[in-house]
C-alpha cells in the first residue's frame, strides 16, 4: 500500500484528499504557494512544503517544484486532485520516470484522451455513439468551411487539446463560420500553446450527462450510475446531481454499458469520468473522457455509498476494485451546489478578499467540502470556489428541499458569493419540475440575472 502521499493541489480536493489517506492509514504532505500560507489543506496535512509564489505557473503548476517536495519528503505518490496537473500527460510522465506512483491513470492514455480528435477516433472505433464531425486536425479556414458543410450547420469548433470551455466557438451559418473558427483557434493557442481545431454538429439544447467509471489495473471496470450536469454557466457546471431526472433504469443500463465500452477501449485505469451529451429522444453521443476525479463526485458517492478517492489510491496501490457492477446500486437523490466568491449581479465578477463571518449548514443528508474557515484570505490567483454544498433526500423532490433548507442557512460575510442565485435557480419551476438542458441558465432571467453569451 502507498505509505505517505502528497497532494499537489490546494482547498477542499486537498482536504478531502487528506481526509480519505487518515482513515487509510497514509501520512500525507500538503504543498502550498505563498498566498495559501496558512490555508486548511497545510495545516491539517501532516507535513506542508511551500512551493513558490501565488501565480499557478510559479508554484502548483511547478513541476520540478512539486516533484522536488515529493522527494524531500519522501513520498511515495502522488494525488493531483482535479485542474492544475491533474490532466497533464508529462507530469504522469515525469512522476513514472522518477518511480513515483500517479494517483491517476498511466501517461500514454492521459495524452491520448486529452487529444479530443484522437480520443474520438478511439470511439468510433470501438463502436461508441459519436457526434458527426472530423476526423483529423483542422488550421486553416477554409478547409473548416469545406468540411462543415459536409457535417451540415450549426457546427461547433473546437480545440484539439481544450478543456474548460476554452477554445470552443459555435456558427449557426457559413456566415458566421470564418469568425468562430479564428476566435477558438486564438483562445486555444493562447491557453494551451496549440491551434490545432476541429469540427463537430452542434447539438441543440442537450442534457450534460456524465457517468463515474472506475477501473483497476486487473481488467475490471465498473459504473457508477450518471450524474446530470446540464445547470452550467458558459461550459462552467454550476448545479450537479445524481440520478439525471432524463435517464430511466433501462437508459442507465444502456448508456452505463456504452461508458464501460469506452473505458476499455481507451485501455483506462483510475477514476474518470465518460461524457456525453443527451438529447430529448434518448439518443445520446460521446462528448469526452475526464481522466480525473471530479469536482462534482460526492453525489455519486452518496447514491452509491462508494468512496472514489479510497478507490483511487487503493487502484494506484495496484489493488483490484472492491466493488463489481452488480453491486452497484443506486440509492435516493443528491445534489450538489458550488458556492463561488464571485458576484453574480456584476456578471459574475470574482470577489476575492477576507471571510469575515461564516457559518456553513449541517444536520442529516447534509455535507459540505471546504478549505475556507472565518478569517480567511480568499486568493485572487485561483478558482473561486469557496465551497461544495451536498445534500442527500429520498428522492428528487425531498433533495431539493432539503437543499434550499441548508443554502438558506450558509453564511458568508466580507466577500460576494452566488449563494442567492443558487437559491434562485433550485426555486425556479423548470428546475424543480427537471426542464432543464445545457442552455436552461441561457434561456432563464433568474434572481434577476440574465446569461449572456
Amino acid at each position: 500500500m502507498i505509505r505517505k502521499l502528497l497532494i499537489a493541489n490546494r482547498g477542499e480536493i486537498a482536504v478531502r484528499i487528506i481526509r480519505a489517506c487518515r482513515e487509510l492509514g497514509i501520512e500525507t504532505v500538503a504543498v502550498y504557494s505563498e498566498a495559501d500560507a496558512g490555508s486548511l489543506h497545510s495545516e491539517l496535512a501532516d507535513e506542508a512544503v511551500c512551493i513558490g509564489p501565488g501565480p499557478s505557473a510559479d508554484s502548483y503548476l511547478n513541476m520540478e517544484r512539486i516533484m522536488s517536495a515529493a522527494m524531500i519528503t519522501g513520498a511515495d505518490a502522488i494525488h493531483p486532485g482535479y485542474g492544475f496537473l491533474s490532466e497533464n500527460a508529462r507530469f504522469a510522465e515525469f512522476c513514472e520516470r522518477c518511480s513515483m506512483t500517479f494517483v491517476g491513470p498511466p501517461s500514454q492514455v492521459i495524452a491520448d484522451l486529452g487529444n479530443k480528435q484522437a480520443a474520438r477516433n478511439t470511439m468510433v472505433a470501438a463502436g461508441v455513439p459519436v457526434i458527426p464531425g472530423t476526423d483529423h486536425p483542422v488550421r486553416e479556414v477554409k478547409e473548416g468551411l469545406a468540411l462543415a458543410a459536409d457535417i451540415g450547420y450549426p457546427v461547433i469548433v473546437k480545440a484539439v487539446l481544450g478543456g474548460g470551455g476554452k477554445g470552443m466557438r459555435t456558427a449557426f451559418s457559413e456566415e458566421e463560420f470564418e469568425k468562430a473558427f479564428l476566435t477558438a483557434q486564438k483562445e486555444a493557442q493562447a491557453a494551451f500553446g496549440d491551434d490545432n481545431m476541429y469540427l463537430e454538429h452542434f447539438v441543440e439544447h442537450p442534457r450534460h450527462i456524465e457517468f463515474q467509471i472506475l477501473a483497476d489495473n486487473e481488467g475490471n471496470v465498473v459504473h457508477l450510475g450518471e450524474r446530470d450536469c446540464s445547470v452550467q454557466r458558459k461550459h462552467q457546471k454550476m448545479i450537479e446531481e445524481s440520478p439525471s431526472p432524463a435517464v430511466s433504469c433501462e437508459l442507465r443500463e444502456k448508456m452505463g454499458e456504452t461508458a464501460v465500452r469506452a473505458a476499455r477501449a481507451a485501455h483506462y485505469v483510475s477514476a474518470g469520468t465518460i461524457e456525453f451529451l443527451l438529447e430529448g429522444d434518448g439518443r445520446f453521443y460521446f462528448m469526452e473522457m475526464n481522466t480525473r476525479i471530479q469536482v462534482e463526485h460526492p453525489v455519486t458517492e452518496w447514491v452509491t455509498d462508494v468512496d472514489l478517492i479510497k478507490e483511487q489510491i487503493r487502484i494506484a496501490a495496484g489493488m483490484p476494485l472492491s466493488i463489481r457492477q452488480e453491486d452497484v446500486q443506486i440509492k435516493g437523490h443528491a445534489i450538489e451546489c458550488r458556492i463561488n466568491a464571485e458576484n453574480p449581479q456584476k456578471n459574475f465578477r470574482p470577489s476575492p478578499g477576507r471571510i469575515s463571518t461564516l457559518h456553513l449548514p449541517g444536520g442529516q443528508g447534509i455535507r459540505v467540502d471546504t478549505g475556507i474557515y472565518s478569517g480567511y484570505q480568499i486568493p485572487p490567483y485561483y478558482d473561486s470556489m469557496l465551497a461544495k454544498l451536498i445534500v442527500h433526500g429520498e428522492d428528487r423532490p425531498r433533495a431539493i428541499a432539503k437543499m434550499l433548507s441548508a443554502m438558506g442557512e450558509v453564511i458568508i460575510g466580507g466577500v460576494d458569493t452566488n449563494v442567492d442565485y443558487q437559491f434562485a435557480i433550485l426555486s425556479d419551476a423548470d428546475y424543480q419540475a427537471g426542464n432543464v438542458n445545457v442552455d436552461f441558465l441561457k434561456d432563464h432571467e433568474i434572481g434577476g440575472v440574465k446569461i449572456e453569451e
